[in-house]
């Protein structure tokens, strides 16, 4: 069996997967929403399915796939570190801006710079009534 980091590597299921966030759908939904041929969409549900992603239920003559939790929260315990790791460097840096006196309004506003028009090289020509 696949880990789940092998298993939503490939661009198809993460999107299938996207897909289901919001709502059970059938093979049918998925293959019109995607543009992907049947069998493609009833591969990866199996490898969804067996990895745990995703289960399914019977409606009428429709299978519907819901997404399952368990896969999500250990995606997400294994990436809770590197949250911590990236929010600490973040709250740093914005405890640094904030010893240099900068506020939160300037980080969000770009510098406004003095333009000075167009440098002209070496070897470009002045224009009419320039000077050196």
């Amino acid at each position: 069996m696949e880990s789940v980091f092998e298993v939503i590597a490939e661009p198809s299921r993460r999107a299938i997967l996207s897909l289901l966030v919001s709502s059970q759908q059938s093979v049918g939904e998925i293959e019109r929403q995607l543009g992907m041929p049947q069998p493609a969409v009833s591969k990866h549900l199996r490898v969804l399915r067996e990895a745990g992603f995703v289960e399914s239920t019977v409606d009428a003559q429709r299978r519907l796939y819901r997404l399952k939790p368990e896969p999500i929260q250990e995606i997400d315990a294994w990436l809770a570190p590197f949250r911590r790791f990236w929010s600490a460097h973040v709250d740093a840096l914005e405890r640094h801006l904030d010893r240099m006196g900068h506020t939160s309004e300037d980080r969000s506003t770009p510098a406004k710079g003095k333009t000075t028009g167009k440098q002209r090289g070496p070897n470009r020509e002045r224009r009419k009534g320039e000077t050196k």
